[in-house]
C-alpha cells in the first residue's frame, strides 16, 4: 500500500486563487526575485496544489483516494492543442464479476475519470459542470452538467482493475483564436491550418509571491466561472440579464455570439477499456481561450488574460474508499493504436502516406509535461525583461538604497539577501484552514 499524505500539507487553490511553486533567484534582479519552480516528484503527476480537501494522495502523486464523498484532482500538466492520452486504472471500485457468483458484491467506492478545465469545481466529481468531460463507472456511463448518458455497451461497467484509456483531440490554438475572437468561418475553415509555432499566444501572468508553512507561491487569479454556462447547467429556460434565454436561446456552437458558448471544432474524446476502443463520447469541446474563460474580478486586476495555463487537465473523481492509479506515459498499460509508431522521423520520400503533422500524432501527456517546463522558463525570462524595462533598468525598492553590481556573472543589489529578496520585503503569509 502506498503512504498516504493529505493535499493539507500544500497550500490548495480556493477562494478565487491559484498557486505554483516558486523559488528565490538571484538571476532575477527586477521587481519580481523570484522564479517558478517544480517540486519533487518531477514529473507528471495530480496535482497536490490543484487537488480537493480531503483527498489522500501518495507521495508520487500518481495514487489517489478518498473516505469523503466525491471530489476531484487534476493533473499538473494541460493541453492546449493537438491529440494526447492518458490512463486510469481503477483500484478500488465495483469488485469484477465471477461467473460462480449468484450475488454481487458491494461496491468499495466509486471513480470518475475525464478531462477538466481550470473552472472545473474541485469539490465534485468530473462532468459536474460545464467545464469537465467525465466517465462514469456505473454502466460506464458518459456525463455532462451532471446528467449520465448511455455510452458503454449494455452490461458493461467499470471494475476494478480496469484500464481506462483517455484520447483528447484539440484544434491548432490558431483556429481556437479564430473561434473565440469570432473570426471563424465554418465555409472558409473547413480544416485545421496547423500553424503550429507561427502565431503564437500572447501569455501575461499577474502574479505575486506568498509564503505558506515555510514555502514560496505565486499567487495568481483564477478564471471564474461563467453565468452562460451556469445557466446552460440550468434543465428549465432561464431568462438572463440580457433579456433572453440562456446562452442567447441557442445551443453551443463556434459561431455562437457568447464567446464562452463557443465550441472547437476538430475537436473530441476517445474512450478506451483495457485497450479496446469504446468509442468517442464528447465532440465539440467547449473553447478555453479568453474571452472564453475570465478572470475573477478583482480590484486592479486586468481582464481577459491568457497566463499559459488555461486548457484541459487529466482529471480523476473518487468517492467514499474509491481508488485510482494514474499513468500519464510513455508506457502505457495499454498503448493505443498509433502512438508506438509515434516518432519525428522523416517520412521516405515516394511513401504513398501524407505526411503527419505534430498535432495529427497520438503523444502522451507525459511529453507534453517537459514542453509546459520549457514554456514556464521562457515565461519567467519574458517577464523578468518586462520589469526590467518598466523599472528602467533599476531594480526594485531597493534601487535607491544601493547600488547595482555584478558579481560572478550574476547582477545583484545592496540590500539584497543572499536567496534574491530584499531584506526589506516581506512577503504576504498565507493561512488556509482544512474543510
Amino acid at each position: 500500500m502506498p503512504i498516504t499524505i493529505l493535499t493539507g500539507y500544500s497550500v490548495y487553490n480556493k477562494k478565487n486563487f491559484h498557486y505554483t511553486h516558486c523559488i528565490a533567484d538571484p538571476a532575477f534582479p527586477s521587481s519580481l526575485y523570484y522564479r517558478q519552480s517544480e517540486t519533487e516528484p518531477f514529473e507528471p503527476r495530480l496535482n497536490f496544489e490543484d487537488t480537493s480537501t480531503h483527498m489522500f494522495l501518495d507521495e508520487s502523486g500518481k495514487h489517489i483516494t478518498t473516505d469523503k464523498g466525491f471530489r476531484m484532482a487534476k493533473a499538473n500538466v494541460g493541453v492546449r492543442q493537438g491529440r494526447w492520452y492518458w490512463e486510469c486504472k481503477v483500484t478500488s471500485g465495483i469488485p469484477k464479476r465471477k461467473r460462480s457468483e449468484t450475488h454481487e458484491e458491494s461496491p468499495r467506492g466509486h471513480v470518475r475519470m475525464g478531462w477538466a478545465r481550470r473552472e472545473a469545481t474541485l469539490d465534485a466529481p468530473v462532468g459536474f459542470d460545464a467545464y469537465s468531460y467525465g466517465l462514469r463507472d456505473v454502466a460506464g456511463q458518459k456525463v455532462y452538467m451532471s446528467r449520465p448518458k448511455d455510452f458503454f455497451p449494455t452490461g458493461e461497467d467499470i471494475r476494478e482493475g480496469d484500464v481506462i484509456g483517455l484520447e483528447i483531440n484539440l484544434p491548432s490554438e490558431s483556429l481556437h483564436r479564430k473561434v473565440v475572437e469570432g473570426h471563424y468561418n465554418p465555409a472558409v475553415d473547413l480544416a485545421d491550418d496547423e500553424n503550429i509555432g507561427i502565431e503564437t499566444a500572447d501569455i501575461i501572468r499577474d502574479r505575486v509571491p506568498i509564503r505558506f508553512k515555510a514555502h514560496l507561491y505565486f499567487e495568481q487569479i483564477e478564471y471564474s466561472p461563467s453565468k452562460e454556462l451556469e445557466e446552460l447547467m440550468n434543465p428549465s429556460p432561464v431568462i438572463s440579464s440580457t433579456g433572453g434565454l440562456a446562452g442567447g436561446g441557442q445551443e453551443p456552437g463556434p459561431t455562437h455570439p457568447y464567446p464562452s458558448l463557443r465550441t472547437l471544432p476538430h475537436s473530441s474524446i476517445k474512450i478506451y477499456k483495457n485497450g479496446e476502443l469504446i468509442g468517442t463520447p464528447f465532440k465539440d469541446l467547449l473553447a478555453f481561450l479568453p474571452p472564453a474563460s475570465k478572470p475573477v474580478a478583482q480590484v486592479g486586476a486586468r481582464d481577459g488574460l491568457d497566463d499559459g495555463m488555461l486548457g484541459y487537465y487529466p482529471a480523476v473523481s473518487v468517492f467514499r474508499g474509491g481508488a485510482a492509479e494514474v499513468n500519464f506515459g510513455p508506457d502505457f498499460w495499454y498503448p493505443p493504436p498509433g502512438l508506438e509508431n509515434n516518432d519525428d522521423e522523416v517520412d521516405m520520400i515516394g511513401s504513398d502516406q501524407p505526411p503527419v503533422s505534430k498535432l495529427q500524432k497520438l503523444r502522451a501527456v507525459s511529453e507534453r509535461y517537459s514542453e509546459q517546463i520549457v514554456e514556464d522558463i521562457v515565461y519567467d525570462i519574458v517577464d523578468e525583461v518586462d520589469f526590467w524595462m518598466q523599472d528602467g533598468g533599476v531594480s526594485g525598492k531597493g534601487a535607491t538604497n544601493g547600488v547595482l553590481r555584478s558579481t560572478g556573472g550574476v547582477t545583484v543589489q545592496d540590500g539584497m539577501l543572499a536567496g534574491g529578496v530584499l531584506g526589506s520585503e516581506e512577503i504576504k503569509e498565507l493561512v488556509q484552514d482544512d474543510e
